[in-house]
């Protein structure tokens, strides 16, 4: 029948619940409860289920207004939305706080290497609680965490790093059937741009630093393990959780055999340098570790704060732990060493993340062309021209 106000007045509750549809929109109908509850609904099929998405009471709503609203929902779902399963998610959905809390015990904490999940830890405690944990998973929007984003502006690494793990967070909300499929709200929130810092030790500075880390060892201002520790990282390339952790067992054969790294297991050469420095070091019976700490067996938990003493002696106030990785990788392109060369030097796995060094391949290129260009000049010119190239 059609539903008027006239028809739906007119309609007797049974002993259960039935449904009487619309004449006029497929889809749209009345429920009547035994207890004579009248409620207008929309009822579709979606992936073998009969779905319905309830509009309103018959006594708060018109039966005009509740077609037009019906008329709007059966759009949304011929165009592939499921309104029904929207309502569910939103009435069962966790607050952030508690999707925070089960990402980092389910999905953080088994997947990601301890550094990866120190960072996961901080950004979601620091940011992503502040600023959503009372929220329901389902009200979180684009704007939403485009204002996030934005709010970081003046720090655009971190406005970054922030805006990847709530990515992560809500894709594995999806996964979790806690969102619907394509809803990601990060989608679209454009990263700011990086700049890649790129700081190389020169011969004169190695020099001095290495002048600087046997002075403080020498006067006990610095631990034998602290300055070996940094001439490792240096002398290898390592990253410096690799070098922190690193232990006894682990060196065989000229060789460090890491079983797990941040790109998985890793070999490692040991030049002779390197050699010499782990050779120098007593071996703790109490300690597994190669940097052993302060704590009986336990590594180094801290090098950055000895680093900050050793770069303000040594005048290299600007250059981060990390840095000496780059020192070795500019080092390797400099003597000529292919990009894939380097590349399996630092461990890398991608090439593209070893050719932010591959601008430094330049120098002995044009150096080798310099030399070149000056032979042929001995022919191609007379003596006074070809000098004065030279």
């Amino acid at each position: 029948m059609k539903l008027t106000k006239r028809t739906v007045d007119a309609l007797e509750p049974g002993p259960k619940d039935r449904i009487v549809f619309d004449e006029m929109v497929s889809g749209f109908g009345l429920r009547i409860s035994p207890a004579g509850r009248k409620t207008f609904l929309v009822q579709y099929r979606r992936g073998g289920r009969t779905r319905r998405v309830k509009i309103g009471g018959a006594g708060q709503i018109a039966p005009d207004e509740a077609r037009k609203i019906a008329k709007r929902l059966l759009g949304e779902i011929a165009s592939g939305q499921n309104p029904a399963e929207t309502i569910r998610l939103e009435r069962i959905a966790p607050t952030i706080n508690a999707l925070c809390d089960r990402f980092m015990a389910e999905h953080v904490r088994q997947r990601l290497k301890p550094t990866t999940q120190r960072e996961y830890h901080r950004c979601i405690d620091l940011f992503i609680r502040p600023a959503f944990g009372a929220h329901k998973i389902a009200d979180i929007a684009r704007p939403d965490v485009a204002r996030l984003h934005h709010s970081l502006r003046d720090r655009p690494y971190q406005a970054n790093r922030v805006l990847g793990v709530l990515s992560k967070l809500f894709n594995v909300a999806e996964i979790w059937g806690l969102r619907p499929d394509g809803s990601n709200p990060t989608r679209h929130v454009q990263k700011y741009g990086e700049r890649k810092r790129e700081r190389f030790l020169n011969a004169a500075e190695l020099r001095h630093l290495g002048q600087v880390l046997e002075l403080r060892e020498t006067a006990g201002l610095e631990s034998p393990f602290v300055a070996a520790a940094f001439r490792l990282l240096i002398l290898t390339g390592c990253r410096l959780r690799e070098i922190q952790t690193l232990k006894w067992s682990y060196i065989q054969g000229g060789m460090i055999l890491l079983p797990d790294s941040k790109t998985g297991p890793r070999r490692i050469p040991l030049p002779a340098a390197a050699e010499r420095v782990l050779s120098s070091l007593t071996r703790r019976a109490d300690n597994e570790f190669v940097i052993a700490g302060d704590v009986s067996g336990q590594f180094a938990t801290d090098l950055q704060k000895p680093w900050q003493r050793i770069r303000a002696e040594a005048g290299l106030e600007d250059v981060r732990i990390h840095d000496l990785r780059h020192t070795y990788a500019s080092q390797a392109i400099l003597q000529g060493m292919n990009i894939p060369m380097v590349g399996k030097l630092l461990g890398h796995t991608q090439i593209q993340t070893t050719m932010r060094y591959a601008h430094l391949a330049d120098a002995p290129v044009r150096d080798a062309a310099r030399q070149v260009s000056n032979e042929l000049s001995r022919s191609l010119f007379s003596d006074s021209v070809s000098a004065a190239n030279s």
